[in-house]
């Protein structure tokens, strides 16, 4: 009972030592850069709760640069400051650190995977402690991407899966994508790279084991590297998939998965419900509710690709 007191003072304990404006602490893994539409759909959740950064919120911007041995540091910071809520989109790694840095402040996250599973709350419905979120369940979507792969080019028989083998998600996501190969009676190469060089050295090899096509799992490194990702791509006129659109934006193939502002606006609303009172513990963890498919034409033209109209059906959103 006596935690539970003083889990509902939380917030307002915050908010008192702040003053009239609340400060949010806001920690992105990647660089300021990559965040534009992270933050743009969080300020728009932000919004809906009723709160406008500059009027009568502050929030106080910390990035890891694609660095995690920085995340511990930024995080010790935002705790001295006394913030009232740390909010952590699109790494389990930083909410982790964020959950191991204070008992305290209010922590809501975004993740990919299942936040039980990792230790971030003990359920989705009651979630404990001061840390509640978002998550996308992106990591669990092999099936779904091999699948549209396997729609658009049929007679594939060797699949190559890209990886980060400093994610803590990596054993679940070579586990998914081995079953779902095995599913359909296809072979699967996982591939993987944790610095922008080898990267560069996985492509190489996906050329030398003559894979037909190519899934990247989701994952913030890889996010980061979307570019270099659709470049190599292209040129070695190799089909892949990806978890998020901005990587077809920019001329990958094609992607599934959770809608990414749907996502990160709801973080937003949840930082908003907090700052208004509302208590961690009892928030329930959301699951996404939105997920899309993202086919880019120009780039399937391009590959010399014979897209079937039954997968351009399934699309929603085509670009041209």
């Amino acid at each position: 009972m006596t935690l539970l007191a003083g889990a509902a003072a939380w917030p307002h304990a915050a908010l008192a030592q702040q003053g009239a404006v609340p400060v949010i602490g806001f920690v992105y893994p990647g660089t300021p850069e990559l965040s534009t539409g992270v933050v743009a759909a969080f300020r728009k959740g932000l919004g809906e709760a009723g709160f406008v950064e500059g009027r009568n919120v502050a929030v106080e911007f910390r990035f890891a640069y694609n660095n995690n041995t920085r995340v511990a540091e930024l995080l010790a910071d935002l705790v001295g400051r006394r913030v009232a809520v740390i909010v952590t989109p699109g790494s389990t790694s930083t909410a982790l650190a964020a959950k191991a840095a204070t008992l305290s402040i209010p922590v809501v996250f975004s993740v990919g995977t299942d936040p039980v599973e990792v230790g971030l709350v003990t359920s989705l419905s009651r979630p404990g402690g001061n840390v509640t979120g978002i998550t996308s369940l992106n990591s669990e979507l092999a099936a779904k991407r091999l699948g549209l792969m396997l729609e658009l080019l049929p007679s594939a028989a060797r699949f190559a899966t890209l990886v980060n083998p400093n994610n803590r998600n990596t054993e679940a996501l070579t586990r998914d994508a081995q079953a779902a190969a095995s599913a359909i009676g296809r072979q699967v190469e996982i591939l993987a790279a944790g610095t922008p060089r080898e990267i560069d050295a996985a492509f190489v090899s996906l050329v030398q084991k003559r894979a037909d096509a190519l899934v990247v799992s989701p994952d913030p490194l890889l996010d980061t590297r979307r570019v270099q990702l659709v470049t190599l791509a292209a040129h070695q006129r190799l089909p892949a998939i990806y978890s998020f659109r901005e990587n077809v934006e920019i001329g990958g193939l094609m992607s599934y998965g959770s809608s990414a502002a749907d996502r990160d606006r709801q973080v937003g609303l949840y930082t908003g419900r907090i700052l208004k009172g509302e208590v961690p513990a009892n928030l329930p963890v959301m699951r996404a509710a939105k997920f899309e498919f993202v086919f880019n034409l120009q780039t399937a033209r391009a590959l010399n690709l014979d897209v079937p109209a039954t997968l351009l059906a399934q699309a929603d959103e085509v670009i041209e």
